[in-house]
Formats: C-alpha cells, sequence, structure tokens
C-alpha cells in the first residue's frame, strides 16, 4: 500500500539478487567449476533481462535528451513510444520550415511539442510563406512562447500579428526580418506584450515612407524593453516614441536605417538615462549627436562604424563623460576625420578601457603608446585598415601592452620584425591573428610560435576573415536556431531544432560526450530488445 511501482520493481530485483548470489555460495561447495558456469550464466541473463533506464523518472530521461546534439535526439525519438514521448515534452524551442503547407500539420506538430517556448518561423524568399490563419493557429497551441523570430514571412499581415500578441502575451523577445507586416502590427505587439524585453527588426516593408508613416510605441512594452536593435529601415524613426519610452533600456542598435539621427538622440538621451550600449552603423550622426550622447554617463560599449560625420571632436566629448567606457570600436571609413587626437582623448578619459577595435584610421605612435600606458586593462586590440601602423606601432605595443591577451593586425605595414618585438612583449599574449600584411612571411610567425610555445598565431595571406577583436565576433548578435532534419514528426518539409546549447558550447569534448551519451543510451535499448509499438 502506498508503494511506487519503482521502488517495487527495485525491491523484487534485489531479492532475486539475494537468492541468486545465495544459490552461487551453495553450488560453490559443491562444485567450483560449476559456480563458476552458473556465474556465467547468471550474468548473462542480467544484461539480457534487466532494464535499467526503465527505472529512470521521465525528468532524468528529459534531463538527457536536453544534453544530446539534435540528430541524437532525433534518432532517441525513435527507440520506443516513451521515449518518444518524453523527447517530444521536453524540448522548448523549435525551428519550423515556415512555407505555406505547414499549416494543416501545425496541430499534429504542437500535439507532440507542447512545451515549446523558443519558436523560429524561417521561410524561403522564393516560396510562399505561412498566412495570418497558420500563425494565429500556433499562437492558441503557444500561450507559453517567450520567443518568437520571423524570417521572410511575407504573407504575414496587421491583422495576423495583432492575434498572436493577444494570444501569447507573455512574449519576451521578438526578432522579425523582412515581412511585410507594419505599424499596426507591430504596435499590437508592444500594446499587449508587457514583458518583452529584447526587439529586433530587420526589413520591415510594412512601414510607411516618409512623414505619413505612423509612430511606433511605446505601449506597455516600454517599460520592459532592455535592448532595441533596428537593421536597414526606410524609416526607421518612426520607432522613436518607442526608444523614448523605454526608460529601462540598456542597448540600442542601429543599422543603416535612414533619416538625421543628430534631432533624435536629445530626446533619446534626455529619457533614457541607463543607456550601457549604443551601435551605430552608416546612419546619418554626426559630432553633435556624439556630443549628446557623451551624457550617458553610463555607457560602457560604443560603436561607430562607418559614420564620416564624426569627428575627433565627437569622440573627445564621449571619452570625457563616458569613463566607464569598456570596448570602443570605430570604422572610419579611411574618411581620416578621426586619429591621434580622438584617440589620446580616449586614453586620457577611460582607464576601464579593455577592447579597442581601431578600422580605416591611420593612428600613430604618439596615441598608442598612450592607450598602452593609461589603459592598463586593454585585452583586445585590432588595428586593421592603417597606413600609419608598422613595426614600431606595434613594438611600442609589445613593450607598453602588458595586459594584452588578443592581437589583431590586417592589412597594415607590419613586417617580421614587429613580429620579432611580439616575441618579448605582451607577456599575456595567447592569440595574434594577422591578415594581409606582405611584410609578415610565414617563417617569421613560425619562428614567433617557436619562440613563444603557448602563443596561437594565425598568419592569413589569403580568404576573408572578421577583423574585430572581440570574443563576440560580429555586430549582429541574433539568436539562431539550428535546424534538424524533419523526419521525426513526420513532415517532409518541415525542419526542427532543439538548440540546447549554443554554438559557441560545441567544442570537440563535449560532443563526444553527447555521443557517448547517446550510444549508451541506444546500446541500454537494443539490450533490452525495446523497439516502438
Amino acid at each position: 500500500m502506498g508503494q511506487s511501482v519503482s521502488t517495487a520493481k527495485l525491491r523484487s530485483r534485489r531479492d532475486w539478487d539475494h537468492r541468486q548470489q545465495s544459490k552461487l555460495k551453495s553450488t560453490a561447495l559443491i562444485c567450483p567449476m560449476q559456480a563458476e558456469e552458473a556465474g556465467e550464466l547468471e550474468r548473462s541473463s542480467i544484461d539480457v533481462s534487466l532494464d535499467f533506464i526503465s527505472d529512470l523518472p521521465d525528468e532524468c530521461l528529459a534531463c538527457i535528451f536536453q544534453s544530446l546534439s539534435p540528430g541524437d535526439r532525433k534518432r532517441c525519438s525513435l527507440v520506443c513510444r516513451r521515449w518518444l514521448v518524453i523527447e517530444g515534452q521536453s524540448r522548448h524551442r523549435l525551428s519550423l520550415n515556415a512555407q505555406s503547407d505547414l499549416h494543416p500539420l501545425i496541430p499534429s506538430i504542437f500535439s507532440r511539442f507542447d512545451a515549446v517556448m523558443k519558436l523560429a518561423l524561417k521561410c524561403d524568399r522564393r516560396s510562399v510563406s505561412i498566412g495570418d490563419d497558420a500563425l494565429v493557429l500556433i499562437s492558441e497551441r503557444c500561450r507559453n512562447l517567450t520567443r518568437l523570430k520571423l524570417r521572410a514571412c511575407r504573407d504575414l499581415t496587421d491583422v495576423g500579428m495583432s492575434v498572436f500578441a493577444k494570444n501569447c502575451s507573455g512574449l519576451k523577445k521578438l526578432s522579425c526580418g523582412s515581412c511585410t507586416f507594419g505599424a499596426r502590427g507591430m504596435n499590437a505587439v508592444l500594446d499587449n506584450c508587457p514583458a518583452l524585453e529584447e526587439l529586433s527588426v530587420k526589413r520591415l516593408r510594412g512601414i510607411t515612407d516618409g512623414a505619413a508613416a505612423e509612430p511606433i510605441g511605446p505601449g506597455v512594452a516600454a517599460a520592459a524593453l532592455k535592448t532595441i536593435c533596428l537593421k536597414e529601415l526606410y524609416n526607421g524613426q518612426c520607432f522613436g516614441p518607442l526608444i523614448i519610452g523605454a526608460k529601462n533600456l540598456k542597448s540600442l542598435k542601429l543599422f543603416r536605417c535612414s533619416g538625421d539621427w543628430d534631432k533624435l538622440f536629445p530626446l533619446i538621451v534626455e529619457r533614457v538615462t541607463g543607456l550601457v550600449e549604443i551601435h551605430m552603423e552608416r546612419i546619418q550622426v554626426s559630432d553633435v549627436g556624439l556630443a549628446t550622447i557623451s551624457n550617458c554617463s553610463n555607457l560602457e560599449i560604443l560603436h561607430l562604424v562607418k559614420t564620416p560625420e564624426c569627428t575627433n571632436s565627437g569622440l573627445a566629448a564621449v571619452a570625457e563623460k563616458c569613463k566607464l567606457l569598456r570596448k570602443l570600436h570605430i570604422d572610419g571609413w579611411k574618411a581620416n576625420r578621426i586619429g591621434d587626437q580622438g584617440l589620446i582623448a580616449v586614453a586620457k578619459s577611460c582607464p576601464n578601457l579593455q577592447e579597442l577595435v581601431l578600422i580605416g584610421l591611420n593612428p600613430t605612435k604618439l596615441s598608442l603608446e598612450m592607450l598602452a600606458s593609461n589603459c592598463l586593462n586593454l585585452e583586445r586590440l585590432a588595428l586593421c585598415g592603417s597606413d600609419t601602423v608598422g613595426d614600431a606601432e606595434i613594438s611600442c605595443i609589445a613593450v607598453k601592452c602588458i595586459a594584452l591577451k588578443k592581437l589583431c593586425i590586417k592589412s597594415c605595414p607590419v613586417s617580421d620584425h614587429g613580429m620579432e618585438a611580439l616575441a618579448s612583449g605582451c607577456p599575456n599574449l595567447i592569440k595574434v591573428k594577422v591578415k594581409k600584411c606582405r611584410g609578415v612571411t610565414s617563417e617569421g610567425a613560425d619562428w614567433l610560435r617557436a619562440i613563444r610555445g603557448s602563443l596561437a598565431v594565425n598568419l592569413d595571406i589569403g580568404e576573408q576573415i572578421d577583423a574585430s577583436a572581440s570574443d563576440g565576433g560580429a555586430q549582429d548578435n541574433g539568436v539562431e536556431f539550428p535546424p534538424i532534419v524533419a523526419g521525426q514528426i513526420g513532415a517532409p518539409s518541415i525542419a526542427s531544432s532543439s538548440a540546447g546549447r549554443s554554438t559557441s558550447f560545441k567544442f570537440s569534448g563535449l560532443l563526444s560526450g553527447r555521443s557517448f551519451v547517446a550510444c549508451t543510451l541506444r546500446r541500454l535499448a537494443s539490450s533490452n530488445g525495446t523497439s516502438r509499438s
């Protein structure tokens, strides 16, 4: 009475083992050889008859599945009905091919994957995407959805987004690109999703150009928003009310959005006082905007990429007031508007600088020496496309940059003599990446490797590589959902994914560990004779 099934099984198995051991002891008294044969028979019978994995609770089995790769998860789901159900119920992330033929399959898909919280709907640009009816049906079956990613879903309208927002009011992250719904659909999300923390919008075709554009935001979501990323919008400034109303905003990223942002930044900075990160790439902003941004006293990360109207004066204004700056990326676009003067201001006022990426600038030994002397926490440095960074500048860095761990040099007049300077400098240096520096030879790189055995030296003469010294790599940090084959859900044109681990964790050791777990599970299942029934 009150005894669980698994406990009863375990107790009966122990009694059986005890009886077998007693038999072996009594047999050993009569004939040792017979006892040995009986022991082998017992071990073989245990291997065949015992199914230890069936005693695992569903929660434990689900944890095992979540540590496997997408392919191994799919194979595990084919073992038996129980594994199929548990694998489906423990999958929280899903990526689907959002073509129009997905609609009739939605009920069966989300009957199996009934715990999905993070969903990606991606359609090929040459195909017809799902429409409002399919999105509404998904929202009715995924009421607990917290993350949605839409790509090239061109048949979604404001009506479908409005119904979706009402059904999935717990949404925390929305990313949409190359969709055709407009301001009304976006406003519906902002008005119905008070927990929204991250919003990423790229090429939203439904937004009207010019003065007739309907303003977007702020809505109830403004209070919770932490990150706003706008890319390639013809009229990105219609998001102005949302940005200004997001008083708790920490990160603002603007990529190739038209309009005069100098006029909007004073309103943003006045209302949003906690900005920590600002990315600006190919937008219309000048020293006027930078002077306004300098009032963000909590600013730690600033990216100025291909903004030719920004000069030394604007950078100096930011440096003098934003003393917490940790990461600074500048792509001067060969405009020669930012140089030693602006960088010296950074060196004087930003002692916490840890990462500095300079592309298309021409700094000299004067500014680099001051940066190295004053910014004692500088760990990552990239110098790319510069006509003035040569062996003397690299030698200065080698002597002064004590904390430097990663150095990237691309398209600079550096030679093997610069590499020789690194052999005895930068004691904490662990990685050097050299790209398109004609004066650096493979012999010079090999010599540096030989002298400093623990230093990783990457010499690349041909292929394009990212010049950023940042751990994160590229500036665009959108969350992907790696797809897997759709055979496990019975739909030939659909891809699903668990994405239980980000790509940054896919090292060989972890992959081998996953394979070992999967192999063990399959071996246990096969020895048990288990199959789908």
